[in-house]
């Protein structure tokens, strides 16, 4: 915490602030180690103070080394306004993506006597990007939890059984495993429905024939996984295993650019243009990839729009798809480490076709 606590000195200095409060989940978590619901960072160039309630101040103690534990009655307000002028904060940086307009109009209410408030324009995340070696950890670890999961649920599916029910299976397991959380709402889709993204698990029964596509992921230690693989329940079609085919072959070119010094857009257009010439541009439409780590989405983007240089240790996924409205969708996705000379893929599960 003392190094994360140095490099956002440096940020709020460069942008000419003396001061710091966050309180998203992430960032809380990242700055001060504290893994509970409820607190409030406030970082000057010299103290560290840590705001939070009874419920939370034993915890906080625990956690937060290095920073002054404060506990807020109510209006938690006056407590960070207070904070703030004991630590003489002139200039205070704010997480302007994440605090409410409401929380922001009362404590600049508070304090505009003493103390201006600019926006911190994610600069916090910034320093999240490039994994420190027990961020590293946590995340191949998410990633092997996943990775047992697949194998378990490849055990489980069968005509008959739900979506909803897959994605059950899919968090008791790994829950079982040591897993604290869902990364996300898992994606179970299939049938028509493997051609949405983003389809959430429904009551609708999984059939013969069906494309089925499973993306989901874990939280291990506050990190979080994230898998995507697409199989057929039963005998695979020479459509669907065309499609399938391609949307591989595109994962596969990919991920042979994903390294330090590349850009994020360079290494979407590989497999973007293998999808386009293959005649599915269309079928396309977001991006090959994000970062993962406390949040399941994060920079870097591997996109069209993606102008960041790729570094060493960053962890992003690599997911191209083909979605086709009336006749369903393939997506593959692996969680990687971007590495000086190559990827470091961290999931195990196979990638060719599965059919059960």
């Amino acid at each position: 915490m003392t190094k994360r606590i140095a490099r956002i000195r440096e940020i709020i200095k460069n942008i000419n602030a003396d001061g710091i409060i966050a309180y998203s989940p992430e960032n809380l978590r990242y700055l001060s180690g504290f893994t509970g619901s409820t607190g409030y960072v406030i970082i000057s160039e010299k103290e560290a103070g840590f705001v939070t309630d009874f419920r939370y101040t034993e915890q906080a103690s625990e956690q937060c080394k290095g920073f002054e534990i404060i506990k807020n009655e109510s209006p938690l307000v006056d407590y960070l306004s207070n904070t703030i002028k004991k630590y003489k904060i002139k200039r205070l940086a704010f997480e302007d993506n994440f605090m409410t307009v409401e929380f922001y109009e009362k404590l600049r209410e508070k304090i505009k006597d003493t103390t201006e408030i600019i926006p911190l324009k994610e600069k916090a995340e910034e320093i999240r990007i490039i994994k420190d070696d027990d961020e590293l950890e946590n995340i191949k670890k998410a990633a092997e939890i996943a990775d047992l999961a697949f194998s378990h649920i490849l055990n489980y599916i069968k005509p008959g059984i739900k979506e909803k029910d897959i994605a059950l299976e899919l968090e008791y397991f790994m829950k079982k495993h040591g897993s604290s959380n869902n990364s996300f709402e898992f994606i179970i889709a299939s049938g028509h429905r493997s051609s949405m993204p983003h389809g959430v698990a429904t009551d609708k029964k999984i059939n013969n024939g069906d494309l089925l596509t499973l993306d989901y992921g874990c939280v291990y230690n506050g990190y979080c996984s994230d898998m995507t693989r697409t199989i057929v329940v039963g005998k695979a079609t020479d459509e669907q295993r065309k499609i399938y085919n391609i949307v591989l072959k595109a994962q596969k070119e990919a991920l042979l650019h994903i390294r330090a010094g590349v850009l994020g857009k360079e290494v979407d257009k590989i497999a973007r243009d293998i999808i386009a010439e293959a005649g599915y541009g269309d079928n396309f439409g977001h991006g090959l990839g994000h970062g993962v780590g406390l949040a399941i989405h994060e920079e870097p983007r591997l996109s069209p729009a993606g102008n960041r240089i790729l570094e060493e240790n960053m962890v992003v996924t690599n997911e191209p798809g083909i979605y086709i409205p009336g006749f369903g969708g393939v997506r593959i996705e692996d969680l990687i480490v971007v590495g000086k000379e190559g990827p470091i893929v961290l999931n195990r599960s196979p990638k060719e076709l599965i059919e059960l």
